[in-house]
């Protein structure tokens, strides 16, 4: 009976030092799958703050690009401008010449 009792005995200990085992284990299992969460999301974040610089680089150029069209346009309308204007300005006087003659 007593060597009964011995065996039941170590039987439970047994049981509860692999119970108390397993739970370690599952903590660390736990922790484990948190902390590659935690690992994905920075992962995410990066590549996210990537992309977006990536993105405002490439509109910073095409505002560059668009400001640089504008800049010419507007440079040869003024040129235009005052092309006509000189050309307007030299048929007047030629008008004004023609009728003091």
């Amino acid at each position: 009976m007593d060597n009964v009792k011995n065996v039941f005995l170590g039987a439970i200990v047994v049981a509860f030092l692999v119970s108390a085992g397993a739970c370690e284990k599952a903590k660390e299992q736990t922790q484990g799958v948190a902390e590659k969460a935690g690992a994905a999301a920075g992962q995410a974040v990066d590549q996210a703050k990537e992309k977006a610089g990536e993105a405002m680089e490439k509109a910073g150029d095409a505002i560059k690009e668009a400001g640089d069209k504008a800049k010419d346009a507007t440079a040869e309308a003024v040129d235009k401008f005052v092309d006509k204007t000189k050309e307007v300005g030299k048929d007047a006087a030629d008008k004004m010449k023609d009728t003091k003659k």
